[in-house]
């Protein structure tokens, strides 16, 4: 049977999530415009540097450092990030685009792969469209960019409903 166009995407974003350098979670992240995979992103190290599976341990973990906090002391950069970083390297714009995100952990724990608020912002200034996430329960979340954008004018960040980590 042939999959649905979200499901391929979804797919697609689940084999780039196999590249993540992350002892604590796997994502990937794909943006897609005009039904064209335009830009690929996973977990790692920034370039040239060395991921924790290189050092061999999680620098968060050694610090004893909660789940979902504290990113700042983390060697990785999260797969939206790299996405959006990996189009703006090749001169591709994102204007309009959706992003496709799959996660899990790495025993294979489906996640609702929700962005964090680091990346919903960068997602916003990017100029995307929709953010198309798996969810733990082998579904999708469907998020309009342009509804985040008018929650936060009306609440505050803090007030977000779909916060990573607390679904």
């Amino acid at each position: 049977m042939r999959p649905s166009k979200i499901k391929y995407y979804l797919n697609v974003a689940r084999e780039v999530a196999l590249r993540s350098a992350c002892f604590r979670f796997k994502a990937g992240a794909i943006i897609v415009r005009d039904d064209q995979i335009i830009s690929t992103g996973y977990i790692g190290a920034p370039r040239k540097t060395k991921d924790c599976f290189e050092h061999k341990f999680c620098l968060r973990d050694k610090m004893k450092i909660p789940h979902g906090q504290r990113y700042e002391l983390c060697r990785s950069v999260h797969c939206e990030q790299n996405a959006i970083i990996n189009a703006a390297r090749a001169g591709v714009s994102l204007l309009g685009g959706d992003m496709f995100i799959y996660g899990e952990r790495p025993a294979g724990e489906k996640v609702d792969a929700f962005p964090c608020f680091w990346c919903k912002k960068t997602i916003i200034n990017a100029g995307l469209n929709r953010v198309i996430c798996s969810t733990k329960a082998d579904g999708v979340k469907i998020f309009k960019v342009a509804n985040w954008i008018r929650d936060w004018q009306k609440g505050d960040i803090l007030d977000d409903r779909y916060q990573y980590g607390k679904n």
